[in-house]
């Protein structure tokens, strides 16, 4: 996986790899150990006894009954200052706004918390492309020439071989299409590994999953979805967030929620002077 500082990450370079090199970089300086620390503990405090919550690509984890080991925080706007932070970071907006458009929204932003002994996920890309295993489902034609999609994974534990590091397939994001058994992921994938407080930043069309945790220490990160303007997100963040929280919004954080788009909207219902520009 291609490296990266916060000083080095020019959107040109990273672009490139996500498009034509590997399909995912790591990116370090961006946030400091206080932030680390602090996002970890809302997550710890919010998944220690926390009900199974949704999650996906559950693989192993469903069919060995440990969904205990593999937890989502989903909702993290709401509890704490510090994921809007990460959500917005000036790095990660810039190389987003080159490669989702100028007014690219957030599709989700949640924890994943993967205890020892957690088995991991099955490989699988990432929503909109994540049932592409129905191709009928999606539009005749559907193909790569531009990006629908991308991932940022924010560590918060050491992401090593033995925790889990969550495996890739390099140069995935070419084929457009489900793995299958056939590709032998596990016996070709790479890792994503870093220390807390480096960004994996992928195309999430990208063969992944999250890999087995073998070491005595939890695998942690805040994972963040975003997408283009017009795609419909993956979750209703304004409906979870308190209307206080919506009104002090920054400019980032109201065009990351998608309020700045306008659609879909009740046209019989929508103000002439509102419709400039619209036809």
């Amino acid at each position: 996986m291609k490296r990266f500082s916060a000083d080095t990450a020019n959107p040109k370079d990273v672009i490139e790899e996500l498009l034509h090199g590997g399909g995912a970089v790591c990116i370090s300086g961006l946030f400091t150990s206080e932030d680390i620390s602090e996002a970890r503990a809302i997550i710890m405090a919010h998944s220690e006894q926390a009900a199974e919550k949704v999650t996906h690509f559950q693989g192993a984890a469903a069919d060995e009954g440990k969904l205990n080991l593999q937890r989502r925080v989903w909702n993290l706007l709401a509890k704490g200052d510090v994921f809007s932070r990460m959500a917005a970071h000036p790095v990660l907006m810039d190389i987003l706004r080159s490669f989702l458009g100028t007014e690219f929204i957030m599709g989700s932003i949640a924890a994943n918390r993967i205890l020892p002994g957690g088995p991991g996920q099955e490989p699988h890309v990432d929503y909109p492309y994540w049932d592409f295993h129905k191709p009928e489902t999606h539009p005749i034609g559907f193909n790569g020439s531009f990006p629908l999609n991308a991932q940022v994974s924010i560590l918060l534990d050491p992401f090593t071989p033995e925790s889990g590091a969550t495996g890739y397939m390099p140069g995935s994001q070419r084929e457009l299409r489900y793995p299958t058994a056939k590709d032998n992921f596990f016996d070709h994938c790479e890792q994503m590994t870093g220390e807390p407080g480096d960004v994996a930043l992928f195309y999430g069309v990208t063969w992944h999953c999250a890999m087995p945790n073998r070491s005595d220490h939890d695998r942690s990160a805040v994972l963040i979805q975003y997408l283009p303007k017009w795609v419909k997100p993956m979750e209703d963040m304004p409906a979870a967030l308190p209307q206080n929280f919506l009104d002090q919004a920054s400019p980032d954080i109201r065009q990351l929620l998608g309020l700045n788009y306008p659609y879909p909207e009740v046209l019989d219902a929508a103000k002439a002077g509102n419709m400039e520009g619209r036809t």
